[in-house]
């Protein structure tokens, strides 16, 4: 009962926020949770970093590029762990390499909201129901050049967040299919005076698909299709000690709530008008359609910075920056985390401490992934 209301309260804070702020909210927002160590550990980004087993969340044209036959990557992130014990997130990936020039990848993602106890009245026995969502990946990457790849991909959504024990109505899963498109650039490694480097830079269109709706005649709700680009740069200063320095933007692809009517709020009738709009449309509305203007639209992107130090790729120590509008959600938030590899295995853990009045639900977590690394090494120059 506890998480219940639990649950409650926080769709009507995001209610709340959405009335006042234009907060942007979707279905299946556990999408854009960064689900890996090593991301997480940089400020929740990885659309223009090097190349690992979890690319596929944030660039999945990354593969093309990866030194090893084949990967595979777990992870395990606890959500609200100050509140509820049994709140997670699970991620599993695998690539492989089909050649010089290509790759393939899948991976799950599995968001497991626990056990929740309902009651229609205090003193009746109660009822347990395990909520969960998930999203099934596949994607391709190819080389288009030495320096430039591309990435395809496809993803299958469940949404288990129906109550039937409570409704008499049907309570089938909500489902849905999405697609990424996804580019990324490596170049060749440059010599400066003092030291070698690399520049990189991605972009990843990803969840472009039709609304999904949990039942017949019901509202439909938009998936968080999203835009992230970003760029870094490698400090190669000798054979044991890398530096790099990172940078990525977000933006969602869907419509901003706003007053249709022009009677000074949000209501009930904004709110049908807002359904109205399709996923293709709103993809392109969302570039220009703020009430306030470009500011507002600029309020909607958020950015973040991150570092990453490497010794003898034996070694990882990470450190990020996080920035939303207040106005737009208000998640802001540094973030630190560490590497260990040991011939083809590696472990990378990261925190998050949060800088908003807004709290964070992963604020003071620690997450944990686990990569596995084999098979023959390709050498990309």
């Amino acid at each position: 009962m506890k998480k219940l209301l639990i649950c409650f309260l926080f769709v009507g804070l995001f209610k709340s926020f959405g009335q006042q702020e234009r907060v942007i909210t979707t279905a299946v927002p556990f999408l854009n949770i960064a689900s890996d160590a090593r991301a997480s550990g940089m400020g929740d980004m990885g659309v223009a970093t090097s190349v690992d087993a979890f690319s596929q969340q944030w660039n999945p044209a990354k593969f093309a590029f990866a030194e090893r036959k084949m990967g595979i990557g777990i992870s395990y992130t606890p959500y609200l762990e100050s509140i509820v014990n049994d709140v997670s997130l699970l991620n599993a990936n695998y690539f492989n390499k089909i050649n010089e020039r290509s790759a393939f990848a899948v991976s799950l993602r599995y968001f497991g909201l626990g056990e929740i106890e309902l009651r229609q009245t205090i003193d009746q026995e109660a009822t347990l129901v395990k909520p969960n969502e998930f999203a099934i990946d596949g994607s391709y990457s190819l080389k288009l050049s030495e320096t430039f790849s591309m990435a395809v991909g496809g993803r299958f959504i469940s949404s288990n967040l129906r109550f039937q024990e409570v409704q008499n109505v049907d309570s089938q899963a909500a489902n849905a299919f999405a697609v990424d498109v996804a580019g990324f650039y490596r170049s060749r490694e440059i010599a400066y005076n003092s030291f070698d480097g690399r520049w990189r830079a991605g972009f990843n269109l990803s969840n472009l698909g039709g609304k999904i709706q949990y039942d017949e005649g019901g509202q439909e709700n938009f998936l968080p299709t999203n835009l992230k680009f970003g760029a870094g740069f490698d400090f190669i200063f000798d054979a044991d000690n890398t530096l790099g320095l990172h940078t990525e933007f977000n933006k969602l692809m869907v419509p901003t709530p706003r007053d249709f009517d022009g009677d000074g709020d949000i209501d009930a009738e904004d709110n049908n008008e807002y359904q109205q709009i399709s996923f293709f449309n709103g993809v392109f509305e969302s570039l220009g359609d703020a009430p306030d203007g470009f500011s507002e639209e600029l309020k909607e992107i958020t950015w973040a910075l991150g570092a990453e130090y490497s010794y003898q790729d034996v070694f990882m120590l990470r450190t990020g920056y996080f920035n939303e509008s207040e106005e737009k959600g208000s998640r802001q938030f540094f973030t630190l985390g560490a590497g260990f590899k040991f011939k083809a295995a590696q472990i990378d853990l990261s925190y998050l401490f949060s800088t908003s009045q807004v709290r964070n639900p992963l604020e003071n977590t620690l997450r944990f992934s686990l990569t596995f690394n084999l098979g023959e090494e390709f050498y990309n120059d």
